[in-house]
C-alpha cells in the first residue's frame, strides 16, 4: 500500500501555517487524495500497472535520449517551395512522397503524426504564403465531410453544409442532394428560400403559391429554379436520375428542420384531417409510419402536360419559378467565361445574384470584392485557391476541389486561381439584388495615376496600362513559378 506518509507532512504544513497566520481553527483546508497504487482485478490476460511509480516524477538523471529525432531528412522541395514565401507561388504538394511545411526561409520539417492526406490537398494551409497573417476563420468547408443522409431504398441522398459547419457562413447554407430515377423529394416547404443549380440528371419540378395558381416544369443539367419561403413544392428525378444543389439564404438552415407532407398528416389528429378534407378517417389507415424524404416513386408521364394541374386561379405565368440557365450563352473573356443570373433576368429570385464561372488553366477569376453581399461558392470541377484578405491586416488562403464550399464576407478582396491543369468550373453566389462586383485593377485603373503612385509607389510603366474596364477573369501561365505577366495576353 502507497505510504501516507507526504499527505500527513503536507497537512501538519498546512495546520501550523493556521496558526501562524492567524486563521482559525475552524477554518477547514482543502487537502488532496491520494491515489492508490491498487486497482481493482482486470479481465483475464490483464498486465502491468495503469500507473507509473513516483519515482519517476521529476529529475531522474539519465541522459538526454539522441536515437529519437524530430527532424526529417528525407525529403524532397516542389517547384517553388524555396522561393521567397512572400510570392506566394502555389505549391504542388501532391507531387511528392513526403511534403514537409516549408515555404521560404519559413517552416520546418514535420515528423509527424500527421495527416498527410488533408495536408497535400490543402497546401496552402500546410506551407502558407508569407502574405497570409493575423488571424481569419476558416472559408473552406468539403461536402465530402458532411453526413450523408440515406434516402429510402437506395432513392438518393443529401448532406449539408450550414454555419455548424462553417461559422463564418452566415447569410447562406448548401445542400448537395440525388434523387435516383424516378425518386421524390417528398412535398415539402421551407421557411427559407431555395435556389438551385441541376449538376447532371432531369427533374420535374412543381409549385403552388397563396393564390392557388401552380407551375411544372421539367429541368436538365444547367438549369435553376427558385421556390420562395413558404411555397410548397414537389421534386422528381426523371428517368435519367439527378444531382442538385440547393442554396438557401439563412446560414443556419438544415435540411431535418424542413416542413413535410408526411410529417403534418403524422402530426395531426386523424379526425381534425377527415373533417378537413371531407372524408372518413378510415381514409388515413396506410399513412407512412415516418417520414419519407426521399423516397422511390412511379415514373412521371413522359408528357408534363398530363401532370400540369391548375385550379380556378390557373398557372404562374408571371415571375415563373423555373429558369433555363442551360441555353443562355456564356460571356467569353481571355482565360474563361462567365454566365450571370440575377433578378434582372430571373426575377423571382428577388435576393440571388449568381456566377456560373469558367476559369482556364493557369487562369484567375481577377481580385475583387462585392459591395452589399457575402459570396458562396460551390466548385464544380478543377482545382482552385482563393486568398481572403480583411481589414485591417489579415488574409488567409485556402485550397478548393470539386464539391468544396467557399465563403467569403463582405467586403473581404478575394480571387479564385486555377491551380490545376483542367478548367475550374464553379458557382459565385451573392445575396443581392443585382451581381456586381468592384475590381481592384479597374478601381486602380481609374484613379488619377499621381494618386496610385503615391499610395503603392508603382512604376510609370505598370500605372499607365491599368484596365479602365472590368476584365472579371485574367490570363495566366500554366506554369505556376513564371511569375512575368508582362506580355500582351499573358
Amino acid at each position: 500500500m502507497k505510504s501516507t506518509r507526504p499527505v500527513l507532512k503536507l497537512f501538519l504544513a498546512l495546520y501550523c501555517f493556521s496558526k501562524v497566520s492567524g486563521a482559525p481553527a475552524s477554518a477547514k483546508v482543502a487537502l488532496p487524495i491520494a491515489i492508490p497504487s491498487g486497482v481493482a482485478p482486470g479481465p483475464p490476460g490483464a498486465s502491468g500497472s495503469l500507473y507509473g511509480s513516483e519515482a519517476f516524477e521529476g529529475p531522474d538523471g539519465n541522459p538526454v535520449d539522441t536515437s529519437n529525432s524530430a527532424e526529417v531528412t528525407d525529403y524532397q522541395l516542389v517547384p517553388g517551395q524555396d522561393e521567397d514565401k512572400n510570392l506566394g507561388l502555389y505549391l504542388d504538394l501532391e507531387s511528392v512522397p513526403n511534403p514537409q511545411p516549408i515555404r521560404g526561409t519559413g517552416g520546418s520539417t514535420d515528423p509527424g503524426p500527421r495527416n498527410m492526406i488533408y495536408e497535400k490537398l490543402n497546401p496552402d494551409v500546410y506551407a502558407p504564403p508569407g502574405t497570409d497573417a493575423g488571424d481569419f476563420g476558416n472559408s473552406k468547408w468539403p461536402m465530402g465531410l458532411s453526413y450523408n443522409r440515406q434516402g429510402l431504398d437506395r432513392a438518393g441522398f443529401a448532406r449539408q453544409q450550414n454555419a455548424e459547419q462553417l461559422p463564418l457562413a452566415t447569410q447562406m447554407a448548401g445542400v448537395d442532394m440525388k434523387l435516383s430515377p424516378h425518386a421524390y423529394r417528398e412535398l415539402h416547404w421551407h421557411r427559407a428560400n431555395e435556389w438551385s443549380y441541376i449538376f447532371n440528371g432531369s427533374v420535374r419540378v412543381g409549385a403552388m403559391d397563396e393564390n392557388g395558381q401552380t407551375t411544372y416544369d421539367d429541368l436538365n443539367a444547367g438549369d435553376v429554379w427558385f421556390f420562395p419561403s413558404g411555397k410548397p413544392h414537389t421534386i422528381q428525378a426523371l428517368d435519367q436520375g439527378s444531382e442538385f444543389l440547393l442554396i438557401f439564404d439563412s446560414g443556419t438552415f438544415s435540411e431535418d428542420n424542413t416542413f413535410l407532407a408526411t410529417e403534418l398528416f403524422l402530426r395531426t389528429p386523424k379526425s381534425v384531417l377527415a373533417k378537413d378534407l371531407r372524408t372518413d378517417v378510415s381514409s388515413f389507415t396506410n399513412l407512412p409510419k415516418d417520414q419519407l424524404y426521399i423516397f422511390p416513386g412511379t415514373p412521371a408521364p413522359a408528357a408534363l402536360s398530363a401532370q400540369n394541374i391548375t385550379g380556378p386561379a390557373g398557372s404562374i405565368i408571371t415571375n415563373p419559378y423555373t429558369y433555363h440557365f442551360s441555353q443562355q450563352e456564356p460571356y467569353t473573356v481571355p482565360g474563361g467565361s462567365v454566365k450571370i443570373i440575377d433578378p434582372t433576368t430571373f426575377p423571382i429570385a428577388f435576393n440571388f445574384s449568381v456566377a456560373l464561372v469558367v476559369v482556364q488553366p493557369g487562369a484567375m477569376r481577377e481580385i475583387h470584392w462585392h459591395t452589399d453581399s457575402d459570396e458562396w461558392n460551390f466548385f464544380i470541377a478543377g482545382n482552385a485557391r482563393i486568398t481572403v484578405f480583411s481589414a485591417p491586416q489579415s488574409s488567409r488562403t485556402f485550397d478548393f476541389a470539386a464539391g468544396d464550399v467557399g465563403y467569403v464576407p463582405f467586403p473581404d478582396t478575394h480571387y479564385i486561381e486555377n491551380t490545376g491543369d483542367v478548367d475550374v468550373v464553379y458557382l459565385e453566389v451573392l445575396q443581392a439584388p443585382k451581381f456586381t462586383d468592384i475590381s481592384v485593377a479597374q478601381w486602380l485603373g481609374l484613379t488619377p495615376p499621381q494618386v496610385v503612385k503615391d499610395t503603392l509607389h508603382l512604376p510609370d510603366e505598370l500605372v499607365g496600362k491599368l484596365p479602365k474596364y472590368k476584365t472579371y477573369i485574367v490570363p495566366g501561365h500554366t506554369n505556376l513559378t513564371d511569375t512575368n505577366y508582362t506580355a500582351e495576353g499573358a
